[in-house]
């Protein structure tokens, strides 16, 4: 059943239809992912569905006592109001309560803590205060008290990522909720939506999320709309299938179009009836045959770099820091040609300060950073796209070059350049005022690109980019021949185009790592797993030894030398009643998983992650489990 329905919608911009008569549903627990070029109107049709614009035509309903939750790109807020006020606009009385205890234990005033637990346990809302503590620890987001006014494009959006989470609505409409995320933030949200009953329809780049996260795609192509029930991978698949069905009928429809014309022109005109019809079906054979059938298909850049000297790039004893935050110490690499490196860690680690010192934009407080004669920087970089905005198109690459000598040699002008990077010869011509945030990401990238650089550096470069642009790039970098040092919280782009990464650890400390994204991530689970087993062996010695030495574990020394035995704290008491519950809950979960696994009707990719959600879910039991003895001992 259809939770929310759009009904014959359509919606124009300025003189151009995005989308015209189209319809689909929503239904209960569906994941659904809008994809499509930039420009086609994703966003728009996101906005309309979230009530936020009208139709042009046709109507967008939801079912009754639906609620829809909606995260826009470039969310806006009281610029006076504080994170928390952000959050919680309609202050409920569990959020008081919430509110209360967190003040109380703030001030250490024992009065007002007593009095918020009895509202807590009175509401019930320990269970909600784990939550809002958890979304907004994993989402990075600043002590609430802070003011919305000081932070920054993506704090906000993390803001307003964090109040959607905590909504509890039926519906979330997500748009680039990836975006100011680093990576272990983005497989956090993975796995809290892969855990929601509610339903959810995004538009994202990130093809891992996608593959994970969906089982609905919906793809808008020329002011269509194309319905895959499944993942990523299904949906790649079924469009491969219906660009070739379609790739035959074009063609057919070309060859009947040559004599369809030919006997067009050879008749005179007012013909009777029977050729009225078919003058009619010409022009529909016309239509079908001048179909754009993958027309993004097979597009290849080949663009030239400078030559490269035998020197590149030389880093020594490096060091940066802001008053008492280390971001960068000792650091030493020296770049070899061929180079390809990924850069991760958290936000504000020093990612981006560590590319603005190799590129001279800022300076070290110690080491020395050497670059060869040779070596033509190409920086890509989160800042817009600064030109004239009254400018046209293919003027701000003019600018820059009238023509380009790629790879092998050859010249192609401005003009070709632009079709490669998918601005047709009528946005050419347009202002870039009137370009989308992702086209003028794209001219961004093209600026750079034919100044024929050797050493790229590219931080963010996914943002705002759609999956075909980012298919065009990944291709070009593939055969790039220079250095690449790119950071990106796009695990796919980075898999693909890096052997090997710098991780950002904290404290100065970057770790140089031989192999890719997926490689580090494995590296990482088995350690942290290995660590568990090490506690969890340590906790075990620890509690025989103690009921060996002391069988009274729950009693306490006081001053007069009297033992009385220590009570279990109201914190305690709650903990150890919701693990037996969430022990339970991830017990029947891994049950469920190993039915699907052994039914063996999933896909290759559902089988991997199944198997590996049964290894997590054992761990996580396991845990819990041993916290559960020990206030199992106190009780």
């Amino acid at each position: 059943m259809n939770i929310l329905s759009a009904d014959s919608i359509s919606k124009a911009f300025s003189e151009r239809w995005l989308f015209k008569n189209i319809s689909f549903g929503i239904s209960v627990g569906e994941k659904v992912a809008l994809v499509g070029a930039n420009g086609s109107g994703k966003t728009t049709l996101m906005n309309i569905l979230s009530g936020l614009i009208p139709t042009d035509e046709g109507v967008v309903s939801t079912r009754k006592g639906i609620t829809v939750g909606y995260l826009p790109q470039q969310p806006t807020f009281d610029e006076n109001a504080t994170i928390w006020q952000a959050i919680f606009t309609a202050e409920n009385e569990a959020v008081a309560a919430i509110k209360d205890y967190e003040n109380a234990l703030k001030h250490n005033d024992e009065k007002a803590l007593h009095r918020a637990i009895e509202s807590m346990e009175r509401l019930n809302a320990w269970d909600y205060e784990a939550k809002i503590k958890q979304v907004l620890g994993r989402l990075g987001i600043p002590d609430e008290e802070t003011p919305v006014k000081v932070l920054s494009g993506g704090q906000k959006k993390r803001v307003a990522l964090a109040k959607l989470l905590l909504q509890d609505a039926d519906l979330l409409i997500l748009d680039e909720p990836t975006n100011h995320l680093d990576i272990e933030a983005i497989e956090w949200l993975e796995g809290w939506l892969n855990t929601q009953k509610q339903s959810i329809l995004l538009v994202t780049h990130d093809r891992y999320f996608l593959d994970s996260i969906t089982n609905v795609i919906l793809e808008l192509e020329d002011g269509q709309i194309f319905k895959y029930n499944g993942n990523y991978s299904y949906f790649l698949e079924k469009k491969a299938e219906r660009i070739e069905q379609m790739t035959t009928e074009v063609s057919k429809a070309k060859n009947l179009m040559k004599k369809e014309l030919d006997w067009i022109r050879r008749q005179p005109k007012a013909r009777g009836t029977k050729a009225k019809y078919r003058v009619e079906a010409f022009e529909d054979i016309k239509d079908k045959a001048n179909t754009k059938v993958g027309a993004q298909a097979g597009i290849e850049i080949n663009v030239g770099m400078s030559r490269m000297g035998k020197k590149i790039l030389e880093i020594e004893n490096l060091t940066k820091k802001y008053d008492d935050l280390v971001l960068i110490k000792d650091f030493e690499y020296t770049f070899k040609r061929g180079d390809r490196i990924g850069v991760v860690g958290k936000n504000g680690i020093g990612k981006s300060t560590f590319l603005n010192l190799l590129t001279g934009k800022e300076q070290p407080d110690s080491g020395t950073i050497s670059k060869g004669d040779n070596t033509m920087f190409g920086y890509f970089t989160q800042t817009e796209l600064v030109v004239d905005e009254n400018k046209r198109v293919i003027e701000v690459v003019k600018d820059v070059a009238e023509v380009l000598q790629t790879g092998t040699g050859e010249v192609i002008t401005a003009t070709q350049l632009l079709n490669l990077f998918n601005f047709p010869p009528k946005t050419q011509y347009d202002i870039v005022s009137k370009l989308s945030g992702g086209e003028k990401k794209r001219l961004q990238l093209l600026q750079i690109l034919i100044r024929n650089p050797n050493f790229l550096i590219l931080d963010e470069p996914t943002n705002d980019l759609d999956i075909q642009t980012l298919n065009i790039l990944e291709d070009f970098l593939m055969s790039f021949g220079g250095c690449l040092l790119v950071v990106s919280h796009d695990r796919y782009f980075m898999d693909r185009l890096v052997d090997h990464i710098f991780i950002f650890e904290g404290e100065g400390k970057i770790r140089d790592f031989a192999g890719n994204y997926s490689d580090y991530r494995t590296e990482k689970l088995e350690e942290e797993r290995l660590e568990m087993e090490k506690n969890k062996v340590g906790k075990s010695y620890k509690q025989e030894n103690v009921k060996i030495e002391s069988p009274k574990t729950n009693n306490v020394s006081t001053s007069n030398g009297k033992e009385t035995k220590r009570k279990v704290s109201f914190k305690e008491q709650k903990e150890y009643e919701n693990l037996a519950l969430e022990i339970s809950k991830l017990e029947t979960e891994k049950t469920g998983v190993i039915s699907k696994l052994n039914g063996g009707s999933g896909s290759h990719t559902e089988l991997t992650q199944w198997s590996a959600r049964i290894g997590e879910l054992d761990g996580m039991i396991e845990e819990k489990t041993f916290r559960w003895l020990e206030l199992a001992e106190l009780m």
